[in-house]
């Protein structure tokens, strides 16, 4: 399978911005494992302002765009330092594609894209792509990493886009207030009732919610991936995916 895995902050990150050492080393080790076992794999991190305001002991997620870029700019450094390390561990070759929306609305820019990154998957090299959050700004942005990682699986033509997040999947109601809300286990249709049951932003320092993840999702369907959100707590979980195994929400592709 060509698999594109989106992680969040919240699971790359403690809570204070720094990095979750155990919980990314184990992460790399699994991506590797099932690069090992002849699946494509492609990684959409998140991160680079969080782990940047932590680097920069600033007290939380700046607001104010030249602190957010600069944030950025460090910890997207930290970010890579990091990956290029412990994957080269496993004989992994990494490569880094910072993007805006730009790069996909434009035609030649998203076919310059798309052109390298069917090379690099050709080379064997395992794509790390973030926003570059460094230069975006609201004209240029995608906004989130959920609509990226969904619009990079777009362009590849991926088989599915897993989306690691602090949630289990799609609840019927927030679980965090409504204890009697249940998993969601199989979404077939996008229907209005559904849409609906995106909220707003969870980790105070992320950006995204499910609502971009349902967005993600619309994306996904439409072009003939399937999409899975499960929990990054444990990134084993990957295993059980990889496998074809229920895990989280997953939504279904529309047959063309």
């Amino acid at each position: 399978m060509r698999i594109v895995i989106k992680v969040g902050t919240s699971t790359l990150a403690h809570s204070t911005g720094r990095l979750n050492i155990r919980r990314v080393e184990e992460l790399v080790k699994v991506m590797s494992d099932l690069k090992n076992s002849g699946h494509e794999v492609i990684l959409v991190s998140s991160g680079a302002i969080g782990m940047g305001a932590g680097k920069l002991s600033l007290k939380g997620k700046p607001s104010d765009i030249p602190t957010k870029q600069a944030a950025a700019a460090v910890g997207q450094c930290e970010l890579m330092y990091t990956y290029d390390k412990l994957f080269s561990e496993y004989n992994h070759t990494v490569a880094q594609l910072l993007l805006t929306g730009s790069d996909f609305k434009n035609e030649e820019r998203h076919q310059n894209f798309t052109n390298t990154m069917m090379r690099l998957l050709e080379l064997d090299v395992l794509p790390v792509i973030n926003e570059n959050d460094t230069v975006a700004t609201d004209e240029i942005s995608v906004g989130d990493n959920d609509t990226l990682s969904a619009l990079v699986s777009e362009s590849i033509g991926a088989d599915l886009l897993v989306l690691m997040s602090d949630i289990d999947g799609l609840y019927t109601d927030d679980p965090h207030k409504n204890p009697e809300a249940s998993l969601i286990p199989e979404i077939r249709e996008l229907t209005p009732e559904v849409m609906a049951l995106g909220g707003d932003a969870g980790s105070s320092l992320g950006t995204g919610g499910m609502r971009t993840k349902l967005h993600a999702a619309e994306i996904c369907t439409e072009n003939g991936t399937d999409m899975i959100i499960t929990n990054g707590q444990n990134p084993r979980i990957l295993y059980d995916i990889a496998d074809g195994k229920a895990v989280g929400t997953r939504f279904i592709a529309k047959v063309k």
